[in-house]
């Protein structure tokens, strides 16, 4: 029996799936994370070599057979792939076979930023040089951003509310805050996170105009937001997806996890370049915290966008420090690890938060070797924090303005 339209029932996480550069799932993601160990390394798909940025957080090479069907591969990018098996290890984790709930009852949100750029590259390159006839007929939904909401709700026989949401990396944290008002409105059960990836030549030229990729080749010092060495993002594929149910619902089928739940959410814009307006970000903190209904005292940890930029790395900064005080709250970046994922960062924050909530164990930071707001952040770099950790703030930025929130506490 799921809850009434309108009601405000707490929505908990029961399951996660992670598909990462520094781990296929999600207990190779934690130890790697908990270890300091790194994904980002030289990209190894295509030649990086006449490009001004070589280095991305690449998940290495699997045999996508041992984990889909043979009959998805020929019809799926590989950033639905990865998509797909982070849905089967979320749905495992939580116990949850989506066959014996009610037909409308599952649901799935995810967040994108472009879509299947490596299919879609790979039959535009048929259409140049062969001709339409040797274009895949799945071209015509492969490429396109909603596809892993799509693919994931049909091999799950997910038939309630799914939709798909594009605002780089805030939009992952903006798919979770949909899933949970699908539950408050009476769906059991939702899939909700992102999974991303850009890393074809198509798609690497697009992020490389953007100005937002550091030119650094060397894999320890590229990505080092925070760090007065900073010069840029290091962008990756892989992100996390879980599963939200409403907490009647996960309690009346014993749910074998309760990881936490989603307690508030806020997502503002930036004003327009010019205005003299403040950037949206406080905003979205103070909201967000006002949603849980919780005090900037009552958060134990702070999962920074970190974007790698020096202006907006300030900012958010600047940010932190006005909500909790000067080094009022540990704050970390495991993101050093994988890059920035595009739509799946965010999600991959909230999973690690988790975590780190289930094992009172701050993530670290790694490379910032230079801090450049040591007097503002309390950043955990290097080696892991043992903390009890109740609660946590995620914060995801997207670029053209996008600010999100999003809070997470211990499941009562």
């Amino acid at each position: 029996m799921s809850s009434a339209p309108g009601t405000t029932e707490r929505s908990v996480i029961t399951g996660i799936g992670v598909v990462a550069p520094n781990g296929l799932n999600t207990a190779d993601y934690w130890s790697a994370v908990l270890r300091g160990e790194s994904g980002i390394h030289r990209i190894t798909r295509f030649d990086p070599s006449g490009y001004s940025a070589e280095l991305a957080g690449e998940i290495p090479e699997y045999e996508p057979s041992q984990y889909l069907p043979s009959r998805l591969l020929p019809q799926t990018d590989r950033m639905t792939r990865l998509a797909l098996i982070a849905a089967a290890q979320a749905l495992a984790d939580a116990g949850a076979a989506p066959a014996d709930l009610p037909e409308f009852s599952c649901g799935v949100v995810t967040s994108a930023s472009a879509g299947g750029f490596e299919f879609g590259q790979k039959e535009l390159q048929a259409l140049w040089g062969k001709g339409g006839k040797y274009v895949s007929a799945y071209q015509s939904f492969a490429w396109f951003y909603p596809v892993n909401t799509g693919q994931i709700s049909i091999r799950h026989g997910l038939r309630g509310p799914g939709s798909a949401l594009v605002a780089e990396q805030a939009g992952g944290l903006d798919a979770v805050a949909k899933a949970r008002r699908h539950v408050r409105s009476g769906t059991p059960l939702m899939i909700t996170g992102g999974v991303d990836g850009s890393l074809s030549p198509w798609s690497w030229l697009c992020l490389i105009r953007s100005g937002r990729l550091t030119t650094s080749g060397d894999p320890r010092s590229a990505f080092v937001p925070f760090d007065r060495r900073a010069t840029g993002a290091v962008v990756g594929e892989g992100g996390a997806l879980l599963v939200l149910e409403g907490a009647d619902h996960a309690r009346r089928r014993d749910a074998a996890h309760r990881y936490g739940e989603v307690a508030g959410h806020a997502a503002t814009f930036d004003p327009r370049p010019g205005s003299g307006r403040a950037p949206g970000l406080r905003r979205a903190v103070d909201l967000a915290l006002a949603d849980a209904r919780m005090d900037p005292a009552d958060i134990d940890v702070v999962f920074a966008d970190a974007s790698g930029d020096p202006g907006a790395d300030r900012i958010e900064a600047e940010v932190i420090t006005a909500v909790f005080g000067p080094r009022g709250v540990p704050v970390t970046a495991p993101k050093t690890m994988t890059g920035r994922l595009l739509a799946g960062g965010a999600p991959l924050d909230v999973a690690s938060a988790l975590l780190a909530m289930r094992d009172g164990v701050v993530p670290p930071t790694v490379h910032v070797d230079a801090p450049a707001h040591e007097r503002l952040l309390d950043l955990v770099r290097d080696t892991p924090r043992e903390a009890p950790l109740r609660s946590a703030l995620i914060l995801a930025r997207g670029v053209g303005g996008f600010n999100s929130a999003l809070v997470v506490r211990e499941a009562v």
